[in-house]
């Protein structure tokens, strides 16, 4: 399978939305925007769901890298609770760090140009860009991915599990930073609506189901508002807060650090034997930003079902991209050739926080790995990569059912959770030696934020 590096893309249609949002309201406030403050302020708002018990900042936790940071739920099962007792998702939760550079989603169909045959151009396109693991927060409604992505939780009844968009508006609006809401966006907007709320929408927004009664016009004003939250969330997203280029990789650029001898024979092997570099891009970003670590694609790696989560105990195999593109116009028909491919995330902060990086920090966080957390090391996702095609099945042993603990305990990899579409071009035998694996880890922990932070604190205390 060939990954198509055509650089980034940024869509000038989220650009010029979310530089148009910041100049609303252009007073300064610190280090973040007006905009980009309001975003924070809805991102950590725990009313903002049923139970009013979970904010997006319940799944995405900045120390953790923007993902979950619950020890014991990543060691198992990896999916995380909703505002509802007993309601899970059926993934786990991707980082919201540097989601908000990803693309509008777009099917490549090739250029031939650059020698592709006419067979791939027609029949086979490469669909890059968008957010959530599927691709399904696509930037089409918003001209922004992230923002599309922002506006799905609330209203899911495994997340935030609110009944209805005007409740999220209901609750900003009246909310301790409704008067920020207004500055930013329309000092009307939530004046008018509060005309409009039914005497009883407390109430209301306190049950699972139902939809809030309003007028076609307040209707309107809500979904105009709602967009706006999105918006305000995806600032923050798109803030320095959160796509800090703080790492031991952008120092080096800055001329503030220099490699050691095993990350240098990790970024080496990263480049070259591992082909890591095909699909988590390190060539510069827009306008000569640092690396995403990215092409933005979907892959299947054939990476083993997590028989802990929740989902997958009930009968849910992933079926990844496609399950997005056969509902959707012209995209159907490629839906069989991508089932089973997952994003392909980021590498930043791919290690934060965890325990494998800080092994004597009290305060680690065991870290789950890929779309459904069935690792839990670095080293292991590494150590998969490696040999995925060398080892024995776990089936050919009689293990069923495996965990990445049972699976390493017996020398085994289990089969693929889908067996369609697996990528056997670029992982699976790389003939690594441990040593190898090692240094492949140690190059992506440089990619963690935060270490321009912490020396930036030492200058200070000298």
């Amino acid at each position: 399978m060939k990954k198509l590096t055509r650089g980034y893309v940024i869509s000038p249609i989220a650009l010029s939305l979310m530089l148009s949002t910041g100049a609303i309201y252009a007073e300064d406030n610190g280090s973040l925007s007006p905009i980009e403050e309001l975003g924070k302020k809805i991102y950590f708002d725990e009313t903002l769901s049923l139970r009013e018990n979970q904010a997006c900042a319940s799944c995405h936790v900045p120390d953790a890298g923007w993902v979950g940071d619950d020890s014991e739920i990543n060691a198992h099962g990896a999916v995380y609770e909703g505002s509802v007792k007993h309601q899970f998702g059926n993934r786990k939760p991707p980082s919201a760090a540097y989601a908000t550079v990803a693309p509008i989603f777009y099917a490549d169909f090739g250029n031939r140009l650059l020698g592709d045959n006419d067979g791939d151009l027609e029949f086979d396109p490469l669909f890059v860009g968008g957010n959530f693991w599927d691709g399904r927060a696509t930037g089409w409604e918003l001209g922004n991915p992230a923002a599309d992505q922002a506006q799905g939780p609330f209203l899911n009844p495994v997340e935030q599990a609110l009944p209805d968009m005007a409740c999220v508006v209901y609750k900003v609006c009246e909310g301790e930073y409704g008067e920020l809401f207004n500055k930013v966006w329309n000092p009307t907007l939530c004046r008018t609506l509060g005309e409009a709320w039914p005497n009883n929408i407390k109430g209301q927004c306190r049950q699972a189901d139902g939809v809030i009664e309003l007028s076609n016009q307040d209707r309107n004003r809500v979904d105009m508002a709602y967009d706006r939250v999105a918006l305000s969330i995806a600032a923050f997203e798109g803030s320095s807060e959160v796509n800090a280029f703080t790492s031991k990789i952008d120092a080096h650029r800055a001329g503030e650090y220099d490699f050691n001898d095993q990350e240098i024979m990790g970024r080496d092997i990263f480049r070259g034997k591992g082909m890591c570099s095909d699909c988590h891009v390190g060539s510069r970003g827009p306008g000569d930003a640092p690396p995403l670590f990215t092409d933005f694609t979907y892959d299947n790696l054939g990476v083993p079902k997590n028989p802990e989560n929740p989902a997958t105990i009930n009968g849910f195999v992933d079926p990844g991209l496609a399950g997005f593109l056969e509902n959707v116009d012209g995209y159907a028909e490629y839906a069989a050739t991508n089932l089973g491919k997952s994003k392909v995330p980021t590498l930043r902060n791919v290690g934060l926080g965890s325990c494998e990086a800080n092994p004597d920090d009290e305060d680690c966080i065991v870290k789950a790995y890929m779309h459904n957390g069935f690792f839990k090391s670095l080293k292991s996702v590494v150590h998969f990569y490696n040999t995925r095609d060398v080892k024995p099945s776990c089936e050919s042993l009689d293990i069923f059912d495996a965990t990445e603990e049972i699976a390493l305990a017996n020398d085994c990899w289990p089969a693929p959770e889908v067996t369609e579409n697996v990528n056997t071009d670029e992982l699976g035998d790389l003939g690594l030696t441990e040593e190898e694996e090692d240094a492949l880890v140690a190059w992506m922990m440089a990619m963690s934020d935060g270490y321009l932070d912490d020396d930036d604190d030492a200058d200070e205390d000298d």
